[in-house]
């Protein structure tokens, strides 16, 4: 393996670190060396991948992570915690105290941004009225605050909230409790601190966007069951947007358990099963993200919806057939969260900075690269048999070799075919493709998981698409969560059998 990582992830000794000037002394990420490219070469064979998965730095992402600021992140905070309490169900008049004044602050700071980069993000409210079944049906406005930064492609973006509303759920009655402080400093102002710190460090670095569109938001009510993330998630498909990935932080800021134990140098992600979703390899994607650009602050992949018992606002968009995560600390302190004591003198704000910096490097190569390839099906390549009149013979594979087969996807220059076992949780081995959307794969697929993935003009590289795919959910009407019909679950390619993966366009 350490053989592997010098081939595709050299890391310098001599880095440059960021000030962490507020709160508990955290070991701040450092940048690795950026790594030279190697020059292009025709390759057919598979090649060993370690867990960089081949991914490339970019260096306007290396700018923008020296760009997040601590500082800045513990002001946001500082100011939101000012409110009292973010009850759904507090004070919307007031200009110093309740949920409607920290909306207000957040648009307010947003807007300020976007003037600094000539308007280039749009700020606005989504909001919708809904009952919240854990306060008996009481109605109440949910108010999500968004920074869009449109894209080449404002059809397709990328999310990336943090939750701005806080209580004292721990305590007796304490869900629907709009008086009693709530200060909500690590749940989740940190999140919602990170998050509108990120709208201003990409405002400025990417002022006329990137690839896609990205909605920094910060949603409502994820104390009274995630409906601001919901009523988001469910108005970007009803509007037709293609969600790249919705991902939220949320309780980003503390570093010591209740017994002391402290870690300040990683953190986790949570992607839900199975093991081939759009969720999983969003999972991969981060973890091999963050071997590439901090590999002095360790994600800590978790491979579950989200802890036990617990929820968090990037389910909508996994209910939904999108690639959703979580990124949250390593150490929680229960004592810190929907209490009185989630106080601001307990958060660690360059720890909160390195996860933004997790979420910089992932919105920015999400957003950078092209549409992960749609529609990506392995089928398997049947016995041979008589050639019908005028076609040519069928394969004689004997089922030991499969059909691969995906859309193309806008802007990309190319394709990567990566392959693991079963058992393994990151990608293995990578195939070159060039521009072929079919090729053949000669292996027993049975025992793996292929995945394609697209690459773009610079080298900005998708997610990848797991071949079999995974199910999506299914409406009674027989289309998927996404709207689109659910493909069949088997089935023989018509005509001779494509060429080679790895052959060449």
């Amino acid at each position: 393996m350490m053989r592997v990582r010098i081939l595709f992830c050299i890391v310098a000794a001599s880095t440059a670190a960021w000030t962490a000037a507020c709160g508990a002394p955290a070991t701040v990420a450092r940048q690795a060396a950026p790594t030279p490219a190697a020059p292009p070469r025709a390759v057919t064979a598979l090649q060993a991948l370690d867990q960089s998965a081949a991914l490339r730095r970019d260096p306007s992402v290396d700018a923008a992570l020296a760009d997040i600021d601590p500082a800045r992140i513990r002001r946001i905070d500082s100011m939101l915690v000012s409110f009292g309490t973010r009850n759904s169900f507090s004070d919307t008049l007031s200009s110093t105290r309740g949920i409607g004044a920290a909306r207000r602050w957040i648009f307010s700071e947003l807007q300020r941004y976007s003037r600094d980069c000539g308007g280039c993000l749009r700020v606005e409210y989504n909001s919708q009225v809904q009952a919240v079944a854990r306060a008996q049906g009481r109605e109440v406005n949910i108010v999500d605050v968004l920074a869009w930064l449109p894209g080449r492609d404002t059809s397709r973006v990328v999310v990336m909230s943090g939750h701005y509303d806080s209580c004292v759920c721990g305590m007796p009655g304490g869900g629907n409790d709009s008086v009693s402080t709530a200060p909500g400093a690590d749940d989740d102002g940190s999140g919602a601190s990170a998050v509108v710190e990120l709208a201003r460090v990409f405002s400025a670095r990417y002022p006329k966007g990137l690839a896609a569109t990205v909605i920094f938001v910060t949603v409502a009510a994820e104390e009274q069951g995630l409906l601001g993330a919901r009523q988001l998630a469910e108005w970007l498909h009803e509007h037709h947007y293609a969600v790249v990935a919705g991902m939220t932080d949320d309780i980003v800021g503390n570093v010591v358990a209740a017994n002391g134990y402290t870690d300040s140098t990683s953190m986790r992600i949570f992607a839900a099963d199975p093991d081939n979703s759009p969720s999983r390899e969003l999972g991969r994607y981060v973890w091999s993200l963050d071997r590439v650009y901090l590999p002095n602050f360790q994600v800590v992949p978790v491979w579950r919806l989200d802890r036990i018992g617990r929820g968090g606002d990037h389910e909508p968009y996994v209910a939904l057939g999108d690639a959703g995560l979580r990124f949250t600390e390593r150490v929680e302190n229960y004592n810190r969260q929907h209490l009185p004591t989630d106080d601001f003198a307990h958060v660690n704000f360059g720890y909160v900075a390195n996860v933004a910096r997790v979420n910089a490097i992932t919105v920015a190569s999400l957003a950078a690269a092209p549409a992960t390839p749609a529609n990506a099906r392995a089928t398997r390549q049947g016995r041979a048999g008589p050639p019908t009149a005028g076609s040519a013979a069928p394969s004689s594979s004997g089922g030991q070799a499969w059909t691969l087969s995906w859309d193309a996807s806008p802007g990309a220059t190319g394709y990567e075919l990566l392959v693991r076992r079963t058992t393994s949780p990151i990608w293995e081995e990578i195939i070159p493709l060039g521009t072929v959307t079919r090729c053949t794969l000669a292996r027993q697929l049975d025992d793996e998981w292929a995945g394609v993935r697209a690459v773009g003009p610079g080298g900005a590289r998708s997610m990848a698409a797991s071949m079999p795919a995974a199910a999506a959910p299914v409406r009674n009407d027989g289309t998927s969560a996404a709207g689109r019909a659910a493909p069949p679950a088997r089935g023989q390619p018509a005509g001779p059998p494509p060429p080679a993966c790895g052959a060449g366009p």
